[in-house]
């Protein structure tokens, strides 16, 4: 079997990271607008970088499906 597999085609950028946030630990107006909530989830590129804050786990992922995306929890 040689067949040939194009690894650069992989969807590996389109994979992106889902791990819990203290609200403690965001920036002053980030935490005025948690309404009092004490953990959000953000969802994060490869390289690092915050695409989003949301509310709970289930809808990082389901943000993250909508937009084509692959997550991937982080613990």
């Amino acid at each position: 079997m040689n067949t040939k597999y194009d690894f650069n085609d992989t969807g590996a950028d389109r994979i992106v990271y889902v791990r819990a946030v203290n609200v403690a630990d965001l920036p002053a107006e980030v935490q005025e607008q948690a309404q009092g909530a004490e953990q959000l989830y953000a969802v994060h590129d490869a390289s690092g970088e915050r695409l989003a804050l949301v509310a709970d786990r289930r809808m990082a992922f389901i943000l993250a499906r909508q937009n084509d995306m692959a997550p991937v929890p982080v613990h």
